[in-house]
């Protein structure tokens, strides 16, 4: 009689498998929820860092006032105090870059919304003049963090990022105490 040898995963082992793969799972998601939160804020902390660093090069370039502002879902600047579309008044709704071209703005760069983060800062539009790039109103500060406060709190993931009256920025980790 030849006897046949199936290979292959018993009911039981499969079930075991994937009740350790569950577990797994349960465990990784809050890691996973907290890591792509803190690079969410990293990466909307660089946006706003490399616009600003265009702003003051395009002003110098060019030899025109070039301004950032808070925008509209119609990338229109908001007025100061005005909230956006989706009611917060801080600079998380997206921002513009614009030089002044024969008396009208041009639009250099925008930035679209990101409502899960929060971004308190200057409530004003920035602008900077030629010939150095200084900015009117002297030094700003952004602070980034995610919008959910107790997200927030567990993952340490805010961003500060500063700019100094003669136009340059700076980003570091961490609460600048910016007041929006």
């Amino acid at each position: 009689m030849i006897r046949r040898h199936f290979s292959g995963f018993t009911l039981v082992e499969l079930s075991v498998v994937l009740a350790v793969m569950a577990i797994i799972a349960t465990f990784a998601t809050p890691s996973f929820v907290a890591w792509h939160l803190r690079d969410q804020v990293d990466a909307r902390a660089r946006a706003l860092f490399s616009t600003l660093s265009l702003a003051r090069s395009e002003a110098v370039r060019r030899g025109a006032r070039v301004t950032l502002c808070r925008i509209d879902a119609a990338r229109r600047c908001l007025a100061p105090g005005k909230n956006c579309d989706g009611g917060a008044a801080d600079w998380s709704c997206g921002w513009a870059l614009f030089v002044e071209r024969d008396g009208a703005p041009m639009l250099l760069r925008a930035q679209s919304s990101l409502p899960s983060i929060a971004i308190a800062g200057a409530a004003t539009d920035l602008s900077f003049t030629p010939p150095s790039g200084q900015v009117i109103g002297g030094f700003r500060s952004f602070d980034f963090s995610a919008r959910n406060s107790r997200l927030a709190a567990s993952v340490g993931s805010n961003r500060c990022v500063r700019l100094a009256a003669g136009g340059r920025a700076r980003m570091t980790q961490g609460a600048c105490g910016a007041a929006a």
